[in-house]
């Protein structure tokens, strides 16, 4: 199988010879365990803002019609 790269150290390693994939070892499994616990990765989102403004994305409230 083909050499992969450890998303923590960078360090080369065979697939099917590591215990803790995708990583080369249980010491880089856990340092990217604690990076995520220490908010050092986070996954991208866009703030939809409140929810009831439509200047902040909010839907736009048409106002009642009244009965002619």
């Amino acid at each position: 199988m083909t050499p992969l790269p450890c998303p923590v150290c960078g360090r080369s390693f065979e697939p099917d010879a590591s215990a803790a994939m995708p990583f080369c070892s249980p010491r880089c499994r856990t340092i990217d365990l604690g990076r995520w616990l220490d908010e050092k990765y986070g996954l991208p989102y866009k703030s939809q803002g409140d929810p009831e403004d439509p200047a902040e994305g909010g839907p736009a409230i048409a106002p009642p019609e009244e009965d002619v």
